[in-house]
């Protein structure tokens, strides 16, 4: 992925646990914000978690990779992308324009 925008911090406390996932070898799913901004997802085993200069992103066995910062849940666990999902969903009820109109 070649994201354009800036990383936003992660929860030290979701970091240990994409970690302890990676050290499990994990498989599942990932649903995550992609570089244009959709929501989409891949499906694998954990193999890593690196620390780059643009953030920590998450490796599959089969050579996705996911920037921690964007995933909206990890193998069911809601991630950092969760709230600004979940935002989408509630924008009718707050009368919120967050491209959805």
């Amino acid at each position: 992925m070649n994201y354009k925008d800036k990383y936003l911090p992660v929860d030290p406390d979701f970091i240990e646990f994409c970690h302890s996932q990676v050290t499990l070898h994990t498989s599942g799913k990932i649903h995550f914000f992609n570089d244009q901004h959709k929501v989409d997802d891949v499906r694998g085993q954990l193999s890593a978690l690196n620390k780059t200069m643009e953030g920590y992103f998450l490796e599959m066995d089969n050579g996705d990779s996911v920037r921690l910062d964007k995933v909206i849940t990890l193998m069911g666990k809601p991630g950092p992308g969760y709230e600004e999902y979940d935002s989408y969903a509630n924008a009718c009820l707050t009368c919120e324009d967050l491209g959805q109109f």
